[in-house]
């Protein structure tokens, strides 16, 4: 079988170990609904303008739309030698069509061609993750009023630092998930132009109609250069970059929760149905999920350097190096969608333990930054009151009590216009009263933003609409 793409100038056949080695439909096959999508569209503007008729591009699309249900439907038989999807679907519309199906790719090169499927599969992939994201960080929105008033130890350098209610743990995550959407939504704004009728490098002699083509597939506007677009694969890079970043930000939760689910530290109980077991010691409930989220990181990370690597010294304007974009692409999306697809359950049916972590709660001193801020409302310079609470906080350890356990003649030894109004700032709850900044654990500023979360994610009835 001969390629399309082998004019009159050959005189010999491929080596069938260049077909083996240049093929790239084992993967890119998945581009075929977009391609049968661009090449629709294309006929329909070739009709337009003059250069087929509205018969054949009818003739064409019914014939695209046939092939298209007989590869969803399992009957389409894929050959080494055709190389990519686009040459078996062009192979199979001129093996129905003849010389109409030879007039499809006029005025288009498969360098402009694959450019427009790949941006309508990113397109529609930016969507899917957009979407995965949404429930997730709906997932968190809705644990924050079943573990009201629950109280965590926060940590820095894996420490304990200060309290903060449980809600403003998980919408710390929401805003995390919200700069990811962010940013695939601006990624989206450059995925969104049309590559098609740029051909091969140069433009076409023909009157084609670039605009009347983006407008049927959706596009916001054409691109402007065709040698740009033989070689650009900014927008692969730039997604893949964005999926890296959802990826990190999953690994910290992973391993965030990896740690609460232990003995150690006993705040989490995770739901069974996404933990495994143990081959040899039979009371295991391994966390699995959330450390093959941890780990699937990797690949998306080094899926983006392959990205970096494969452009970073190609001349203008297509090279073939392009076409081992796709593995790395598709698996940074098949890679962070799997795993958001199991985040947003496994985040609605954890546990957390509230009453172990209330037990252990007064241990780490998580008051002692609130009595330094109370000694700085008195007056006493910020470095001076932590110098204090310090040799206070020392003074406790070395009698292994918490600081409210003080008697009051340790606390007027630091500072002598200290009186018993000072245990009213001591204590985790009294710690968490006192915040009253933007974006604290205050009590009435996670209210307020819980709110704002239901609102912004659209939230009825727990579900985003």
């Amino acid at each position: 079988m001969t390629s399309p793409s082998r004019s009159g100038v050959f005189q010999q056949a491929t080596d069938r170990r260049v077909e083996r080695f240049t093929e790239s439909i084992s993967f890119d096959r998945r581009l075929y609904a977009h391609d049968i999508a661009a090449s629709i569209a294309h006929a329909q503007m070739l009709a337009t303008v003059g250069l087929i008729s509205e018969a054949e591009a009818r003739l064409i699309e019914a014939t695209l739309q046939a092939i298209g249900q007989e590869i969803e439907g399992g009957q389409f038989e894929y050959h080494v030698e055709l190389e990519d999807i686009h040459m078996h679907l062009e192979k199979e519309l001129v093996g129905r069509l003849g010389d109409v199906g030879r007039k499809l790719h006029t005025g288009r090169s498969r360098n402009d061609q694959v450019a427009t499927d790949l941006r309508l599969w990113v397109r529609d992939a930016l969507d899917r993750v957009d979407g995965r994201l949404l429930q997730l960080q709906a997932a968190f929105v809705n644990r924050c009023d079943r573990d009201a008033g629950v109280v965590l130890p926060a940590y820095t350098h894996l420490q304990r630092a200060q309290p903060v209610l449980a809600a403003h743990y998980w919408l710390a995550y929401c805003e995390k998930f919200e700069r990811d959407r962010s940013r695939l939504a601006d990624c989206r704004k450059r995925v969104n132009v049309c590559s098609l009728g740029a051909a091969a490098v140069a433009g076409t002699s023909l009157p084609i109609d670039r605009d009347d083509v983006a407008r049927r597939l959706g596009f916001a506007g054409v691109a402007a250069n065709s040698l740009d677009v033989s070689s650009d694969r900014d927008f692969v890079l730039e997604a893949a970059f964005v999926l890296t970043l959802i990826a990190e930000h999953l690994s910290t939760w992973a391993e965030e929760w990896i740690l609460w689910s232990t003995v150690e530290f006993n705040f989490l109980q995770l739901p069974q149905e996404f933990c495994t077991g143990s081959s040899i010691m039979p009371q295991k409930i391994n966390p699995d999920v959330l450390e093959l989220t941890r780990g699937k990181t990797a690949r998306v990370v080094g899926d983006l350097q392959t990205l970096l690597v494969l452009v970073k010294g190609l001349p203008l304007a297509y090279n073939r190096d392009l076409q081992e974009d796709k593995p790395a692409l598709f698996d940074a999306f098949d890679t962070v969608e799997a795993c958001l697809e199991l985040a947003a359950p496994l985040v609605a049916g954890a546990e957390l333990k509230g009453e172990a972590i209330a037990q252990r709660l007064d241990r780490g001193y998580l008051d002692a930054t609130t009595l330094m801020e109370y000694l700085i409302r008195r007056g006493l310079p910020q470095r001076t009151a932590h110098h204090l609470v310090g040799s206070l906080v020392a003074r406790a350890m070395q009698q292994g009590v918490r600081l409210s356990d003080l008697p009051l003649e340790d606390f007027r030894a630091a500072d002598a216009t200290l009186d018993e109004h000072v245990f009213g700032v001591l204590g985790v709850d009294n710690a968490v009263r006192a915040f009253v900044s933007c974006g604290s654990t205050a009590p009435q500023e996670v209210a307020r933003q819980v709110a704002s979360w239901r609102i912004k994610l659209g939230l009825c009835d727990g579900e985003p609409r």
